[in-house]
């Protein structure tokens, strides 16, 4: 692909559309920048979302906020110990009117779904989500259905030592592009939230600041963002060292090289430039690579694993 191919005017209004994203957000969910501007990144680049952290710190919050200021279509899914893959896709009824069965769309009929506390859900529930976030559609009794566009999944998950959750497996984690912490606010953030208005009715005052028209085309100029050569030795390098790593069970696999490339795209295209550079790798590499990372010994956080990955290779 030609640099030349990518408007730098193009750029900028990507950028400017992007920091309004994350100023209004901001608003919501305070003193987390940096994490609203990746979760933005994330689904400019098409991917899901995984929220992991203990309750009461936004998770919830976020994923509202976002749906609002993107004008976006939205469900919430409470996943419980009971929950059945009818309850995610949805039912067919019988119509005695007609002798007919009618189909009644599931909740994942939507933009954005919020899969809240997702590793309470039992494994069957949680795999009834998997074609939908890979093919973006839906098979039901030997029928097709395509999802809308955009179609977008924020997870969010307590951590696994908590009682009644089911760790999600590889497959499952494999499917989320991103995976992020929000953590505890600082002082001065979680003073002006102690102060200001509840956060619920904050969000019901929330207006569009991207139309679907707009989103929809930043989500196709991630694709006209250039990649270097230099820049793809660059990627390929830590992928090979991610293989080799004597604290790692396995390395990234073909398909996390891929998510890795989009969200470098991504991330660029949000910063207003045509081109990416190893420094859009190195900013997203945490966020796509840790839960994709099994290390060896169980103390060791995925944390430890992309710094140490990051250090071991140089950047070209």
């Amino acid at each position: 692909m030609n640099i030349t191919s990518f408007r730098p005017k193009a750029a900028a209004d990507a950028s400017g559309r992007v920091e309004a994203i994350v100023a209004a957000a901001s608003e919501i969910v305070l003193g987390k920048t940096q994490v609203l501007r990746l979760a933005v990144t994330c689904l400019l680049a098409g991917g899901h979302l995984l929220l992991e952290d203990l309750p009461g710190v936004g998770k919830t919050t976020l994923a509202q906020a976002l749906a609002r200021l993107l004008g976006l279509s939205y469900q919430r899914l409470q996943c419980t110990s009971d929950l059945l893959p009818a309850d995610v896709l949805g039912v067919s009824v019988y119509d005695r009117n007609d002798g007919q069965f009618h189909f009644h769309p599931g909740p994942v009929f939507t933009q954005v779904l919020l899969a809240d506390e997702i590793n309470r859900a039992t494994p069957r529930a949680q795999s009834s989500l998997l074609e939908a976030m890979e093919e973006r559609q839906v098979t039901f009794e030997g029928r097709t259905m395509p999802l809308p566009a955009p179609f977008f999944v924020i997870a969010t998950q307590n951590p696994t030592d908590q009682v009644g959750t089911y760790p999600l497996p590889e497959s499952q984690l494999d499917r989320f592009l991103m995976r992020l912490s929000l953590g505890y606010p600082d002082r001065a953030a979680e003073r002006e939230l102690l102060e200001g208005r509840d956060r619920r009715q904050l969000l019901a005052d929330l207006a569009p600041v991207c139309s679907l028209d707009a989103l929809l085309e930043l989500q196709a100029q991630v694709d006209t963002v250039h990649v270097a050569e230099p820049l793809l030795e660059y990627l390929q390098d830590l992928l090979a060292r991610s293989r080799t790593m004597p604290g790692l069970a396995y390395g990234l696999s073909p398909r996390a090289g891929l998510a890795l490339l989009r969200a470098a795209r991504a991330w660029a295209l949000a910063h207003g430039r045509g081109h990416v550079l190893p420094e859009d790798l190195k900013a997203i590499l945490p966020s796509v690579a840790s839960h994709r990372l099994v290390a060896r010994d169980a103390g060791t956080s995925a944390a430890a694993l992309t710094e140490q990955l990051l250090r071991t290779v140089p950047v070209p």
